[in-house]
């Protein structure tokens, strides 16, 4: 008899040990079950043939890297004759135009002007290396004029300065030789430019070049993810974003969440189709939005000391233009926009021996 009530509260505690584990045993068999699906059951929008709009399932850290190598920081300068004109002596442009702005001026010197960008390799060829920027980041015009203002603010017909392009250089950070560069195509309007130089005598140097495929910018979707690549204040730097406004003109141009900074303009920018490493190239930043505000500032002290502000002061007062970046919106300069200038400078490409047929239209 002892036995069996043995054997019956063993059998007890049995079920007792699988029914309170039961919710266990199911939850345990739920997650193993799906340690067995493939990622695009779990994602299936990675198999729509469309850009993603989810963050990465696995890492790509090393294509990431691989791309970083074709993305180079470039500097530009140019440098300028300046002309000052005499307010009493009232000169307009015509006088200048029929007459020179040595004769006429009061003082000449010499004035230089500076940008910063980003390019990204996009062609390398026996020698022949090109890069793909904003043209805003390297081109100068070729004639800076300002006038003077009378006493109510209003301005007048007289010319203050003239400056007039002497030189200009672009200088691609890394690059042999100096690294300096021209301009082999560009387009004001679309604010697109190809930049690069024949290396005829380093026609073995390597130089890696981007190779991942063209994308449509007209595909992208509200909230689709992306990279964008670039050098804010000379720092490469890698960030993520998501896609608004898609399709805001004819050409495809859209806008970023990136919280970009100066040095941005020319950086890629790569969607992923059906998953990564599936990049794709769907522009470039070209700007983000910047409030220009008039400043009243002290005079600069001797040896730029600073002033103590505990102190009040009284000395001469000086307006400073300042500008102040809207974070947070990036304008995007599409594909479509990208190919179509490629396609009208393609025979001027191809006479300087540039064959960028991978941005032609297919």
């Amino acid at each position: 008899m002892f036995y069996k009530m043995k054997s019956y509260r063993n059998i007890n505690a049995i079920k007792h040990l699988l029914f309170s584990s039961y919710p266990i045993l199911i939850l345990f068999l739920i997650l193993n079950s799906c340690s067995s699906v493939s990622y695009e059951s779990v994602y299936p929008t990675l198999r729509d043939g469309k850009y993603d709009s989810e963050f990465p399932y696995k890492g790509s850290s090393d294509e990431l890297e691989s791309i970083t190598q074709t993305v180079r920081r470039i500097t530009s300068t140019g440098f300028y004759k300046s002309y000052f004109f005499d307010m009493a002596d009232k000169i307009t442009l015509n006088e200048i135009r029929n007459s020179s702005p040595e004769e006429l001026s009061l003082e000449s010197g010499y004035a230089d002007q500076s940008a910063s960008g980003t390019a990204t390799i996009i062609y390398h060829n026996e020698g022949k290396v090109a890069l793909l920027t904003c043209a805003h980041v390297v081109n100068y015009p070729d004639t800076v004029i300002s006038y003077f203002y009378n006493d109510e603010g209003n301005i007048t017909p007289f010319v203050e300065a003239m400056l007039i392009k002497d030189t200009e250089v672009i200088y691609a950070a890394g690059f042999p030789e100096g690294s300096k560069l021209e301009i082999i195509a560009m387009d004001n309007k679309h604010d697109i430019a190809i930049i690069g130089r024949d290396y005829h005598e380093l026609s073995n140097y390597h130089f890696p070049v981007f190779n991942y495929p063209t994308g449509s910018a007209k595909d992208l979707e509200w909230g689709t993810f992306v990279y964008v690549f670039g050098y804010p204040m000379n720092y490469q730097m890698i960030t993520k974003a998501l896609v608004s406004s898609p399709n805001r003109d004819s050409e495809g141009s859209f806008l970023l969440d990136a919280v970009v900074n100066k040095g941005y303009s020319g950086g890629i920018v790569l969607a992923i189709r059906d998953g990564v490493p599936n990049f794709e190239l769907v522009g470039i930043v070209q700007w983000v939005p910047e409030e220009k505000n008039n400043i009243i500032i002290p005079g600069k002290r001797k040896d730029d000391e600073p002033y103590n502000s505990l102190i009040p002061y009284d000395g001469e007062l000086f307006v400073k233009r300042d500008s102040e970046i809207k974070y947070g919106i990036a304008k995007i300069i599409s594909t479509e926009t990208i190919q179509n200038f490629v396609e009208n400078n393609k025979q001027n490409l191809y006479d300087q021996g540039y064959y960028l047929n991978k941005y032609l239209k297919d």
